[in-house]
């Protein structure tokens, strides 16, 4: 029997108000620890996005500002 045959008598709010809602109540857990570990790691990439960037904009500042600029520390 498909999900489609089971689902064909029942009423709307059935299909789209009970079962979503059951689902979020059987797997909250697993899609809540989902969305931290994807919001943690977009965190962590930001973070390293932004310390390079700052490292280039430092070695480029002390570079610009002294030697003899062809490239050699």
């Amino acid at each position: 029997m498909a999900v489609k045959e089971l689902l064909t008598g029942m009423p709307w709010w059935v299909k789209w108000v009970a079962i979503p809602v059951i689902a979020v109540v059987v797997f909250g857990g697993l899609i809540a620890s989902a969305v931290f570990f994807v919001v943690k790691l977009l965190f962590k990439v930001l973070v390293f996005v932004v310390l390079v960037a700052g490292l280039v904009y430092v070695v480029r500042k002390f570079k610009g500002s002294g030697g003899s600029g062809d490239g050699r520390w």
